[in-house]
């Protein structure tokens, strides 16, 4: 199975509590991702409800031509206002680790986020992540940032 890495940094002019408040609330995921993707957590938690490790939150997604698939991820690790790790346990890839990582720094907070994952089906795989998979994250990761940006502000 070929793995896949992506990297992304962005510094956000909030306060370490209010980043980890704001990212580590699974509600908080459909405001930064992009509206065609039709994204939304069936999972019933209260807006007030705190991450912990093995939490498992469901959602309903159309990565593709309007498709509405599920997916379920599991808060595997949490070390509050450091990071958490996001792992599918069910879903389109055949693997998804996502590490979330926050730091203060001056005016504000340095977000980190590792992501690996693998597309399934050997080969044809290895071809869909080159044609569309990878670049669908990409833009992900890019309309995320935008979002961000657009909710916070920029660190200037």
């Amino acid at each position: 199975m070929k793995t896949y890495v992506l990297k992304t940094e962005q510094a956000i002019p909030i306060s370490l509590e209010q980043a980890w408040d704001f990212f580590s609330s699974p509600l908080n995921l459909a405001k930064i991702t992009p509206k065609e993707m039709q994204f939304v957590v069936t999972s019933d938690y209260k807006p007030e409800t705190k991450m912990y490790e093995g939490m498992i939150i469901t959602y309903k997604i159309s990565p593709l031509l309007g498709i509405k698939m599920n997916w379920m991820t599991e808060i595997t690790h949490v070390k509050d206002g450091e990071y958490f790790v996001d792992e599918q346990r069910f879903g389109p890839y055949a693997l998804w680790h996502h590490e979330h990582h926050f730091k203060t720094i001056k005016g504000g907070v340095l977000m980190n986020d590792i992501l690996n994952y693998a597309v399934p089906y050997s080969f044809i795989g290895t071809l869909a992540n080159k044609v569309f998979v990878g670049k669908q994250i990409d833009k992900i990761f890019k309309y995320r940032e935008q979002a961000i940006r657009e909710m916070f502000g920029v660190l200037s």
